[in-house]
């Protein structure tokens, strides 16, 4: 076997229509695109969504809801992911934004705030953007701080 005599596999290839070429090649003249209107037209595209003229399903249904361009999105880290934190990585003192986001838990943009779900064993200092109630309660109940940012 050499170069030049490789073959692709019978059946395998296949020549492609070549339209518009001619009344001998059996695709000239309208070149597949039927007489006349719109669609055989040079240039012709359809629009995202047109339906033929019927009112487009985008338009027939309701516009509701409402978008608050304001609103904060917080990232909620719980009790008892600080404690299993604690507990895996044996971390003591201050846990800051910054240790949170090193082992995974927020990223750098994020607003972190603290919820009160579980149990906090160890008396740390916590610092985050926000805190709820019951949170500070049970950090402050251990002995720890809970500061805000």
């Amino acid at each position: 076997m050499n170069l030049n005599n490789i073959r692709p596999a019978a059946g395998s290839t296949f020549s492609s229509k070549r339209i518009g070429r001619g009344q001998g090649s059996g695709k000239g003249g309208t070149s597949t695109k039927g007489h006349k209107g719109q669609k055989a037209r040079a240039g012709y595209s359809q629009k995202i969504g047109f339906e033929g003229g019927q009112m487009p399903l985008q338009r027939r249904l309701p516009k509701f809801g409402f978008k608050n361009v304001n609103r904060k999105e917080y990232r909620a880290i719980n009790l008892d992911d600080i404690q299993n934190l604690i507990d895996t990585k044996s971390l003591s003192g201050d846990i800051t934004k910054e240790v949170l986001v090193q082992n995974g838990l927020a990223t750098k943009n994020e607003i972190v705030k603290i919820m009160g779900r579980g149990e906090l064993k160890s008396a740390v200092s916590i610092s985050a953007d926000k805190f709820t109630k019951s949170a500070e309660e049970l950090i402050s109940k251990v002995g720890g701080k809970a500061i805000t940012l």
